[in-house]
């Protein structure tokens, strides 16, 4: 009881959870949601045994994103060395164990789903000619492999969501509407880099079928995230004394000045704007106006929650 009091009012103090953490959070984000949003695309064209160009791109940035956001969440521990103990004891009411292990399933299969999506380019390279076969095994699964790798990619974008909503002490940080906040800035993000990379890696192209469908999805994606946003502010301002002091983070002080230039003015509003130039840079600084507006999200989440605090 005495270590959990301590824990609790050194959080209340100050920030306990720096900007390493809202870095994995955003590529967490990006990872689960660049993820989703091309296998969900690939169900509904019913096109699962084609390696699109956007599934190249988003495999590939959801495989080097989580790997980034690992190296985060590590160099964060206290001991990183230790860092292999998460891996080993599991408490199954923790939502940090729940993660962890979604995470240890999430990892590889992405990673299969990488080679898969990318058999091509690895035929191509010599040094990994070897692995078609491998890969060829992995492809016989692929229905099944897509199927489960959207439900993991999902529950990473959530999970990160949950993992902070449990600090209880924080009213704009404990709230239900944080996972769905987190899944649908996730996904907006994630389908602007998945675009922006088959684009300029792949050879897909700005007119494509699935850069219109996508391109479609965005809209209806940010409404979303700005009503889980307005949910969140309105709770707050309609709750107790606590949850009102918290909701001065959306208005006053450095915070406030965040939320406003860097979430809406460059996640909501910069976004539209570039999407009406259609062009080649409007599609490109469009892309990167969404995924550094999810970013600005995950900071003012973290850092304005904790900072207001009971």
């Amino acid at each position: 009881m005495d270590i959990a009091m301590n824990f609790t009012l050194g959080l209340s103090e100050g920030v306990a959870w720096p900007w390493p953490i809202a870095v994995y959070l955003f590529l967490a984000g990006i990872s689960g949601g660049s993820v989703a949003i091309a296998l969900i695309l690939n169900l509904y064209r019913k096109q699962t045994t084609v390696n699109t160009p956007v599934l190249k791109a988003a495999s590939l940035t959801g495989l080097i994103t989580i790997l980034l956001g690992m190296v985060c969440l590590v160099l964060d521990l206290t001991n990183p060395l230790f860092f292999w103990r998460i891996l080993v004891y599991y408490n199954l009411s923790s939502v940090m164990s729940l993660g962890v292990i979604a995470l240890l399933f999430y990892i590889p299969l992405v990673f299969v789903l990488t080679l898969v999506a990318l058999r091509d380019e690895v035929k191509k390279c010599g040094a990994l000619a070897w692995l078609d076969g491998l890969i060829g095994v992995f492809n016989g699964w692929r229905g099944a492999l897509h199927w489960i790798v959207l439900v993991l990619a999902l529950t990473i974008c959530a999970y990160t969501g949950f993992l902070i909503s449990a600090l209880i002490r924080f009213p704009l940080i404990n709230t239900a509407v944080l996972p769905a906040l987190f899944v649908a800035s996730g996904l907006s993000a994630g389908a602007a880099a998945s675009k922006m990379i088959a684009v300029s890696m792949f050879g897909d192209k700005l007119d494509s079928h699935d850069q219109h469908i996508l391109h479609g999805v965005e809209y209806p994606v940010m409404a979303a995230e700005i009503l889980c946003i307005f949910m969140i502010a309105v709770s707050l301002i309609l709750g107790n004394a606590a949850q009102q002091a918290a909701a001065a983070a959306f208005v006053s002080g450095p915070w406030a000045t965040e939320f406003w230039v860097g979430v809406v003015g460059v996640g909501f509003v910069l976004p539209l704007l570039f999407g009406c130039m259609k062009s080649r840079a409007g599609f490109f600084l469009g892309g990167l106006a969404s995924v550094a507006g999810m970013m600005c999200l995950r900071l003012f989440i973290l850092y304005a929650g904790q900072l207001f605090s009971i």
